[in-house]
């Protein structure tokens, strides 16, 4: 993974809740299990790219990891029902790769859980972990899941009737 940039502690926790839901979902580990090993062993573990190549995240806001993984085991129907809701007609939640569905359910879970951190947010912190892991066309994929998801979720945010 491509590291992100130092002081970013909140980017950081939005890393570690990615890999954490994959981790859980591969493990069958509940959330919770696995966010105290991650906040155990792997935040604030390492320095620079070696640190992120290793599995670690060197900085992330802590309390912000626990309530994503908590909003995403709690939400996940739901979490679930948004995203899948945003994809092609052909396409299931299971084909979608490991990471990526990581990902657009910790993002769901974060548009889910209220007004903040505005949607925008939300979508350019989840393209930069999607960057992070996977390709650009996948990013893009993302990009436009993330995108409807948003603005059926957060309808008021972009000036539109939900």
């Amino acid at each position: 993974m491509r590291p992100k940039p130092a002081g970013r502690p909140r980017t950081g926790a939005r890393v570690a809740a990615v890999q954490a839901l994959f981790q859980s979902e591969h493990t069958g580990e509940s959330a919770e299990t696995v966010a105290q090993q991650f906040i155990r062993h792997r935040i604030g573990a390492g320095e620079g790219d070696a640190a992120f190549e290793d599995g670690g995240v060197p900085l992330a806001n802590i309390p912000l990891f626990e309530a994503i993984l908590k909003a995403a085991a709690t939400q996940a129907e739901e979490a679930d029902a948004a995203i899948r809701a945003h994809l092609q007609k052909d396409w299931t939640l299971e084909r979608l790769d490991p990471v990526l569905r990581a990902a657009l359910r910790a993002a769901a879970a974060e548009l889910l859980g209220g007004a903040e951190p505005p949607a925008r947010v939300v979508i350019n912190e989840y393209l930069d972990v999607v960057r992070g892991f996977l390709d650009e066309d996948t990013a893009r994929f993302a990009n436009g899941v993330l995108d409807a998801m948003a603005h059926a979720l957060r309808a008021a945010e972009f000036g539109t009737p939900r």
